[in-house]
């Protein structure tokens, strides 16, 4: 076939046409801001990706079939010339399960928080126990230097988003992959955009429940009330886990060090094996077992998953190293959602003992430059030493319940930031937030910058600043 994605450069967009590309069809696509590592991944894919949504694109070379990304609105020249001219088009989640989940088991990973790196670690213990997964995950995933893989074993494992799907399907995409076993590793409010508050939030996730029929598997993390009430609703084998409770697979133990955090795996009572995680924090420990309570679903025994949980490399921009200089380390990191900033600067800690932690943020998603989280913030960033936060734009905020939300403050958050003894400042723009940084950080500092974004290349220019300041 030849496929054409319009929003090809969404991370779980390119995935699927680099998995179809890798197939043997023609994949070609059309997106707007591109920017890496999607768009070095599609590079070197040899994806050709057209630049500005135009209706040539699908009408010059009628694809067989249009792949519409959850970015595209109802006023996109291209998918609509797409529409009007009866091309055959498709969301890209149905077009997933169709054309590559279909005839697999469906293993879903699914969560507010932790899906990517749950995905990569389940797909990365399954692949290493001889099981040949396929995978497709939402961020780059070191152990398949991409973020899909077509394997001939028996399972799929795919990130299951809760955002929707399309602008002609405003089901959370999670529902459309047939999933077998299921992973919930949080239920937060997030997605402002779409969801109205918590409760819708969870209500989303109780669907996904009812899909599992009887045969099949919840995973859930143990504790929050919010996914209690959802595994109530379960018809199948309920699995939970946790850290230093009584779940049925719990952490104990746990010991950080230069290598990552070792801990005791517990099954249902019962000592099964001792682990080494090669990351740090609780979230990622957490994450390490719903990994390895799916490979016990899916039949490999958990002290041999536990053997193979240092083998797993990590995900691109989740507390990656881009680079060190006169002293001061320079980490990126995806985390944006209160939770996420908290749980990160506390894994650092645990990383680099003693060292001060300079904490970055760019609130750039449809929630994080809203005022929801403004108090949340304001205490979200106790591990750090300092801190930055970027000015929140003065675009339109979408929301589907319309209106003009409240915009987070980002010199109050500094101010109230300040109070509780870190050190902030609000800064307008990348290059201001560089010119502070390279005023006031010193050796031994580790600066993390907290995007989902681009934030402006920041970590190329903070090193370069940082470099001329030893020439």
């Amino acid at each position: 076939m030849h496929v054409h994605f319009i929003a090809i450069a969404g991370t779980a967009m390119g995935s699927l046409a680099g998995l179809l590309k890798s197939r043997g069809h023609t994949v070609t696509g059309s997106d707007e801001g591109v920017y890496p590592p999607m768009s070095t991944f599609l590079e070197r894919l040899g994806i050709p990706v057209t630049i500005g949504f135009k209706p040539e694109n699908v009408l010059a070379q009628r694809p067989d079939l249009v792949v519409i990304g959850n970015a595209v609105h109802t006023t996109n020249p291209e998918a609509k010339a797409a529409i009007d001219a009866g091309l055959r088009y498709a969301s890209l989640p149905d077009a997933l399960y169709e054309h590559a989940i279909r005839g697999k088991h469906s293993v879903v990973i699914c969560g507010t928080h932790g899906k990517t790196t749950t995905t990569s670690m389940v797909a990365t213990l399954l692949l290493e126990a001889g099981r040949d997964p396929s995978l497709l995950v939402g961020g780059i995933a070191a152990n398949f230097d991409g973020t899909f893989r077509d394997g001939a074993g028996p399972e799929f494992v795919v990130e299951g988003d809760e955002y929707d799907t399309a602008f002609f399907d405003k089901t959370p995409k999670f529902l459309h992959y047939g999933p077998e076993t299921a992973v919930i590793t949080s239920i937060e409010f997030d997605h402002a955009d779409i969801y109205r508050d918590l409760a819708h939030v969870q209500g989303e996730f109780a669907k996904l429940v009812a899909k599992l029929g009887a045969s099949g598997t919840l995973i859930a993390a143990a504790g929050p009330a919010t996914i209690d009430a959802v595994c109530a609703g379960a018809r199948c084998k309920t699995v939970r886990y946790g850290i230093e409770c009584e779940a049925d697979f719990a952490a104990r133990n746990l010991e950080a060090d230069a290598s990552g955090t070792r801990f005791d795996v517990s099954v249902r009572g019962a000592k099964a094996a001792r682990a080494l995680l090669p990351a740090w924090g609780k979230h990622n420990v957490a994450n390490a077992l719903a990994a390895l309570a799916v490979c016990e679903a899916r039949g490999v025994p958990v002290a041999r998953a536990a053997e193979l949980l240092p083998r797993w490399q990590g995900v691109k921009r989740r507390q990656e190293v881009r680079g060190e200089v006169a002293g001061v380390t320079v980490i990126d990191d995806f985390g944006h959602h209160p939770t996420a900033v908290r749980e990160t600067l506390g894994a650092l800690a645990s990383r680099y003992p003693g060292r001060r932690i300079v904490a970055v943020m760019e609130p750039r998603s449809n929630t994080s430059r809203r005022a929801i989280f403004q108090e949340e913030y304001a205490r979200a960033f106790d591990g750090a030493g300092l801190a930055v936060i970027a000015r929140v734009a003065d675009a339109k905020i979408y929301s589907a319940f319309g209106g003009d939300p409240e915009r987070l403050n980002a010199d109050k958050l500094a101010a109230d930031l300040t109070a509780r003894g870190i050190p902030t400042v609000a800064r307008a723009s990348v290059d201001e937030i560089v010119d502070h940084l390279a005023r006031e950080c010193r050796a031994g500092d580790v600066v993390i910058t907290l995007s989902n974004g681009g934030f402006g290349d920041i970590w190329t220019k903070l090193l370069a600043r940082l470099q001329s300041r030893t020439t």
